[in-house]
C-alpha cells in the first residue's frame, strides 16, 4: 500500500531527499528502444533542462542526478529558510514563471485591495505558493508532467508516461547523503553503460567534472574533449542556458561561504568516486596513491569502512526504504514520527536498521 507523502517527507528531520521516477512498464522511453532501434536520448536532455529550470525557481537545490533509459534519480535539498525569506513580490515572480495564468486571480485580488476579504485572499494565495515552492512533491510534479506531455506529443499518443508516484527517501545524515550521491552518480557505470565518470552522460558527476575542467588554467586534452562533448548535449540548448541553475556546491572552507553547501570538499568527493569506480565488480581501473589516500581519509572521517562503502554504493536501493542513515538516525526518525502520530507504534521495526548497523556502525 502506498504511503502518504507526509509520512516520507519531514523537513524538520532532514532537508535531503533521494527521489526516483520510472517510465511506465519500465519501457525504454528515454534511451535506445530495443524493439524499434529508435534513440530517445533527447528526452534525457529534456529532463535535465527541466530540473535545472525548476531549481532556479523553487527553493530546492540539486545535489546529484542521473538520467537512465527507463528511470531517473535525483538527490534534492530543500532550502526552507530561503523560501521563508522571500518577499511576497519574489514569491509571485517565481510562481508565475511556472504558472502564468495564476497571475490573473492575483491581479483581481490586487485591484480589490480595498476589500479585507480580497486582501486576505491575496495573502493566503501567496503563502500557498510559498509552501509549494519548497515542496518536493510539487517540484517532481512539475518535472514529470512537463516531460510526459512533451513525450506524448512527440509519440502522438495519450496516457501514462511515468509508472506512478515518484519514490522518495529521506537522507537523515551526512553518511546517507554522501553514499546516496555516489550511488546515483555511479548508476551508468554499474549498469555497464559507461566506464568512467567522465563518460557518464546525463549525470551530475559529469557536469561537475566539466565545470571543474573549465576552471583549470591549463586543461588537459581529455578535459577539453569532455567540455566539447558536454556542450553538444546541453549548452547549445537555449532552455539549458536560460535556467542559470548550478548544482549545489561543496564546502570550500571559506568563512564567508553560504551555509547551504554539501558537507565535504569537491576534491574529496571526486577522489572518492574515482577510487570507488576502480573497486566496482568487473572494473580494473588503476588509481594513483594520492587518490587512494584521499578516499581512505574521507571514509575515515565519515566513519564508513571501505568494504561497507562499496557494498552501500552497489546495493543502496536494497537496504533502505523510506529513510536512510545510521541506526541512531533511523530510530530517531521513527520516534519523531510516532510522537507526531504519523505512525502508531514508536518501537515498530524500521526497515534499514540492520544493514545500517553493518554499513555505518552503531
Amino acid at each position: 500500500m502506498t504511503r502518504a507523502r507526509n509520512q516520507q517527507v519531514s523537513l524538520d528531520d532532514t532537508p535531503y531527499y533521494h527521489c526516483i521516477s520510472r517510465c511506465v512498464r519500465r519501457a525504454y522511453l528515454c534511451g535506445d528502444d530495443p524493439v524499434t532501434g529508435e534513440n530517445f536520448d533527447h528526452r534525457k536532455v529534456w529532463l535535465v533542462e527541466r530540473m535545472k529550470q525548476l531549481a532556479s525557481i523553487f527553493a530546492v537545490d540539486i545535489c546529484a542526478y542521473a538520467v537512465m533509459s527507463n528511470h531517473y534519480h535525483l538527490v534534492l535539498c530543500v532550502n526552507v529558510q530561503e523560501a521563508d525569506d522571500w518577499t511576497q513580490d519574489e514569491v509571485i515572480r517565481r510562481w508565475t514563471r511556472l504558472f502564468s495564468r495564476n497571475a490573473a486571480a492575483l491581479e483581481t485580488a490586487t485591484r480589490n485591495r480595498s476589500s479585507k476579504a480580497a486582501r486576505d485572499y491575496r495573502r493566503k494565495l501567496i503563502e500557498q505558493w510559498r509552501e509549494r515552492l519548497k515542496d518536493i512533491s510539487w517540484f517532481m510534479r512539475c518535472v514529470n508532467e512537463n516531460v510526459a506531455r512533451r513525450a506524448n506529443r512527440e509519440d502522438d499518443c495519450s496516457g501514462r508516461f511515468w509508472e506512478g508516484r515518484f519514490k522518495s527517501q529521506a537522507l537523515l545524515d551526512e553518511k546517507a547523503l554522501v553514499t546516496c550521491m555516489a550511488y546515483v552518480d555511479l548508476n551508468p557505470i554499474r549498469a555497464g553503460i559507461s566506464e568512467l565518470p567522465e563518460d557518464s552522460d546525463f549525470t551530475s558527476i559529469q557536469e561537475r567534472l566539466v565545470h571543474h575542467a573549465r576552471r583549470v588554467k591549463k586543461p588537459t586534452s581529455d578535459q577539453k574533449l569532455l567540455s566539447k562533448h558536454y556542450h553538444r548535449y546541453f549548452e547549445s540548448s537555449r532552455n539549458f542556458r536560460a535556467s542559470g541553475a548550478r548544482l549545489m556546491g561543496f564546502d570550500t572552507g571559506q568563512p564567508a561561504q553560504e551555509s547551504s553547501c554539501l558537507p565535504l570538499r569537491q576534491k574529496d568527493y571526486f577522489d572518492l568516486v574515482s577510487w570507488s569506480v576502480s573497486r566496482l565488480p568487473g572494473k580494473h581501473r588503476l588509481v594513483d596513491v594520492e587518490t587512494r589516500k584521499a578516499a581512505s581519509e574521507t571514509l575515515q572521517r565519515l566513519e564508513i569502512g571501505p568494504s561497507a562503502w562499496l557494498d552501500a554504493i552497489i546495493s543502496f536501493h536494497k537496504y533502505f526504504y523510506q529513510a536512510a542513515g545510521s541506526p541512531s538516525s533511523l530510530k530517531n526518525f521513527q520516534e519523531k514520527r510516532a510522537r507526531s502520530n504519523i505512525v502508531k507504534f514508536r518501537n515498530k521495526w524500521v526497515r534499514g536498521v540492520k544493514p545500517a548497523t553493518r554499513l555505518y556502525g552503531t
